[in-house]
């Protein structure tokens, strides 16, 4: 609790609640980032699951990893703007927390995926092993969730 504290009470943490824009533009780029990951990487689950065959597995996971990455990317640093701006009270939410934690649960997910699967996605045009179907489809509910979770921190 120091740190979130002492980031609350910095320079950053006053310029992110005082500002009349970072806190506006940092919510726009955490969104677009949110669309960009979620977006991506949900139409690559649902392939995986068994949606969309006219596409080739490989191919879709080729185009859709990066944009999901710069999701990823633009969503770390403007959720630390927006955390900063409410460290304090962000820190004791219960719904903050989950989202937290299923981030976490969602990269360890990715990276078992890639680990596990990653160099196999050419030959998985007709049908996914069930395992990574299973992962898949978890990937999906996880990212979502997240999403979910952060809309909720308003009201929770």
């Amino acid at each position: 609790m120091e740190l979130v504290a002492a980031l609350h009470d910095s320079a950053f943490g006053a310029w992110a609640r005082g500002s009349s824009f970072a806190y506006p533009l940092a919510n726009l780029l955490h969104l677009a980032g949110l669309v960009l990951l979620v977006g991506a990487i949900g139409l690559l689950d649902l392939r995986l699951a068994g949606a969309f065959r006219a596409l080739p597995v490989a191919a879709l996971s080729r185009a859709l990893t990066p944009m999901a990455v710069a999701g990823l990317v633009l969503m770390v640093p403007s959720g630390l703007v927006m955390f900063a701006a409410d460290a304090k009270t962000l820190a004791m939410s219960g719904v903050f927390r989950w989202k937290l934690a299923l981030i976490a649960a969602g990269l360890v997910n990715a990276a078992a995926f890639r680990l596990l699967w990653g160099r196999r996605l050419s030959s998985w045009d007709l049908a996914a092993p069930p395992a990574a179907r299973v992962m898949a489809l978890g990937s999906l509910v996880l990212w979502v969730a997240v999403g979910t979770l952060g809309r909720l921190i308003a009201y929770g």
